[in-house]
């Protein structure tokens, strides 16, 4: 909890510089075919600084989020071969055997799989890249990425845009059972992945 809260924090200080938006839209990009933060946190820390500029924030973090998917797309698409070893052996949530399970799940659930990867606390990177190897449509890949990372950011959005500080404090208040909670939504997320093979 105290890693989680030092991370957390350390997001948070993002915005409370000149380098927030375009640190904001560059973590979207990142988290979407490589790093393991959300980017969340600092929409969420932006949107309570600045809330009249909630849904330039969502749309800033949408743009990024898809056009790093898109990245991800072609990481999978073109350079799975040469770089599969490098994600397998570094980057967190990467095995032959997740791959295998994402290509049953997308041949099964096509839009759904995207939609819920990214709507959830899922690692979309994982699928991102999955959908680039299996080849899946690369228009409803795209469609589907902006409906579901559009509909999560600006929800978040929304939430600050309409609530205020009252979600900021309830977030420093439960910040230990939000977490809990996300960690229980996260292993529920992964069960249900492994499950629907």
């Amino acid at each position: 909890m105290l890693l989680l809260r030092r991370l957390y924090d350390w997001v948070l200080h993002w915005a409370q510089t000149p380098y927030g938006v375009p640190v904001l839209f560059l973590l979207a990009f990142a988290e979407s075919s490589f790093f393991p933060l959300p980017p969340d946190i600092l929409l969420l820390a932006l949107c309570l600084s600045l809330p009249a500029r909630s849904y330039r924030f969502a749309l800033l973090t949408t743009i990024g989020s898809v056009v790093g998917g898109m990245v991800g797309y072609l990481i999978g698409y073109s350079l799975w071969g040469a770089t599969s070893e490098f994600f397998y052996q570094y980057v967190p949530g990467f095995s032959p055997g997740g791959f295998n399970q994402i290509q049953q799940l997308f041949s099964s659930y096509d839009f759904w799989v995207i939609f819920t990867a990214g709507f959830t606390p899922l690692p979309y990177k994982i699928f991102t890249i999955g959908a680039g190897v299996f080849e899946i449509n690369f228009p409803l890949f795209v469609l589907t990425s902006v409906i579901s990372r559009g509909l999560r950011f600006f929800l978040i959005a929304w939430l600050i845009h309409t609530f205020g500080d009252k979600v900021k404090e309830g977030i420093d208040r439960y910040f230990n059972l939000l977490t809990l909670a996300f960690m229980v939504l996260l292993l529920g997320g992964f069960l249900l992945f492994t499950g629907l093979r």
